[in-house]
């Protein structure tokens, strides 16, 4: 039952609890309980609308990998806090492998991501080396979890 109300909130979150619940055969209350439920376990992280990019006037998106000059967690913890603290920075991932941080980046245009490179990213705490990777196309972007039935 869970399954079911989490796939259809994640394909939809603007879904009522009364349709949810018709959708999945329970109460409104019932699954208003079971909703609430799953976001005090931690499930349900929170609420959001896709946006579109071209419409908030990003033209390109950037994959920037991140190679740090040093690994002390001193380090690791100012370049994470800065980077989180950051509003260009859409995510940024720890990684395992060769470089140190995967970060996702949107900007206008190439002169801004320029900006963006020379300004920002390359005055973040302990950075090294940075390798930026161009996005030509998306051809399937996040969508949500699988979730599995259960």
């Amino acid at each position: 039952m869970n399954s079911r109300i989490l796939s259809l909130l994640q394909k939809d979150s603007r879904l009522s609890v009364a349709e949810i619940g018709e959708r999945v055969g329970l109460s409104t209350s019932a699954c208003h309980r079971r909703i609430r439920q799953l976001e005090d376990e931690g499930v349900i992280e929170g609420y959001s609308a896709n946006l579109s990019k071209v419409a908030l006037g990003y033209a390109i998106e950037v994959f920037v990998e991140v190679t740090l000059s040093g690994q002390s967690e001193a380090l690791l913890d100012q370049f994470e806090k800065e980077a989180a603290d950051c509003h260009d920075i859409i995510e940024c991932h720890l990684m395992a492998g060769d470089a140190d941080y995967l970060l996702r980046v949107a900007a206008e245009s190439p002169e801004a991501y320029e900006h963006l490179h020379r300004k920002v990213l390359a005055s973040l705490p302990g950075v090294a080396r940075l390798k930026s990777n161009f996005v030509l196309k998306s051809v399937k972007s996040y969508s949500g979890y699988p979730i599995k039935a259960g």
